[in-house]
């Protein structure tokens, strides 16, 4: 299936949805472009994890649940979190409650400080970037 054409007359992937969503919000003001930022880049990574054996929707309706309890991906904040963080964030019924994933949003906040001695998570993530 190909491109369809939105409601608004916007030509969209057909995963956009239809009508004004998280997902049609995402496809035409984030998808395919530039990410800015450590806790930018954290956050996409945490999400993705997060989303994994769900569907992005579901991620997205609790991204700003996410972004609240996880200090706005702050790294050096998230990276401090200890097993009453996590005992917390598995209570919290607005997000995915997984430990594996919690405790593993935890260590890649963890080194995303730890890469800052080598540059930063930005500056390793830009270098797979083509010339």
């Amino acid at each position: 299936m190909g491109p369809v054409i939105g409601d608004d007359g916007v030509v969209r992937c057909p995963w956009a949805g239809a009508a004004p969503s998280v997902m049609r919000a995402y496809h035409d003001e984030e998808w395919g472009r530039r990410v800015e930022g450590e806790a930018a880049y954290l956050e996409r990574l945490t999400l993705e994890a997060f989303q994994s054996g769900l569907s992005w929707s579901t991620i997205l309706n609790k991204r700003e649940a996410f972004r609240e309890v996880f200090a706005g991906f702050d790294a050096e904040t998230v990276a401090g979190y200890d097993e009453g963080d996590v005992a917390r964030l598995l209570d919290e019924s607005r997000i995915v409650r997984n430990r594996l994933k919690i405790e593993a949003a935890v260590t890649n906040a963890r080194a995303t400080v730890a890469l800052r001695e080598r540059g930063g998570l930005v500056e390793l993530i830009d270098s797979f970037a083509p010339d």
